[in-house]
């Protein structure tokens, strides 16, 4: 009887056409999420009295940085025997492409991103945007924040589309059977971590409409750090392993990567709200 309770999951990959064109759901998922994030941010930068001119470059920043970012990080962190070991693999790790075995390609779209790599990336292209606009780093820093469980949300939910990045094999009422990957019953693991994102998001706007004035204290980037890694370190318990050398250790890649954004996280937020205190 408890088997009726599971949910069967196998969507299409492709949400529409036009033409030769095909949408996946993965890509659309990947741009709502920035779009969403784009509208929050650009209001918080309205209420701010920060200059349209200011923020127009923020998106392609953020958009760049996110991509190159995560991209680079999935193919160093999880799979350097591949994409660095030779001309196709170097290839394929920068262009959304992959090479057949008749010589051929075809258009896959960018296959394989690590959200360590897109923090990474991202991180680095608001250095460069502050360089740039002379914009106060820590407001910047805090804002993004608060919009950052938006897109972490939805790429969770581009991945549950995918069916990837599955959890562990479960019993649980709510498990999912993933019909491309195998008929067990699994931890839906993306969903898990799409709702602890959305309720990350919630959390940071309550926050900020009620303590508007820690922004800029670096408090607001701290809290992202610490939340999102440390419920992702949590998260992997109920993941299958994504790479085969993952297999035996204590703590899987995903985890190792996690400890330095919570150690970071926490120190910032900590910091953040004593200065806020002092305002």
């Amino acid at each position: 009887m408890q088997n009726l309770l599971y949910i069967l999951w196998n969507p299409e990959l492709e949400a529409f056409h036009i033409g030769p064109l095909a949408f996946r759901w993965y890509s659309l998922c990947w741009l709502m999420g920035l779009l969403l994030a784009y509208l929050v941010v650009k209001r918080l930068f309205k209420e701010q009295q920060i200059k349209d001119e200011l923020f127009e470059p923020l998106f392609l920043y953020c958009f760049l940085g996110i991509l190159i970012g995560a991209r680079l990080g999935h193919c160093i962190f999880y799979q350097p025997d591949y994409f660095l070991t030779s001309w196709k693999g170097f290839t394929e790790m920068l262009l959304p492409i992959h090479f057949d075995q008749n010589g051929g390609w075809q258009f896959t779209g960018y296959q394989g991103l690590a959200s360590h790599g897109g923090t990474l990336g991202l991180i680095l292209a608001l250095l460069l945007y502050v360089k740039h606009t002379g914009v106060g780093l820590w407001r910047v820093l805090d804002n993004i924040a608060v919009a950052t469980g938006i897109t972490a949300c939805f790429i969770r939910l581009g991945n549950l589309m995918n069916s990837e990045i599955i959890g562990r094999q479960t019993d649980v009422p709510w498990a999912f059977i993933f019909e491309r990957v195998d008929m067990l019953p699994r931890h839906p693991g993306q969903l898990y971590e799409a709702v602890a994102y959305a309720l990350f998001f919630l959390l940071s706007w309550i926050i900020y409409r009620k303590r508007q004035q820690m922004v800029g204290t670096g408090f607001f980037f701290g809290f992202c750090l610490f939340y999102i890694f440390t419920f992702r370190f949590l998260i992997e318990y109920t993941k299958e392993v994504q790479e085969a050398f993952e297999q035996g250790m204590l703590f899987d890649m995903g985890q190792l990567l996690s400890v330095p954004f919570i150690a970071v996280g926490c120190y910032y937020m900590v910091k953040g709200w004593q200065k806020a205190s002092k305002l």
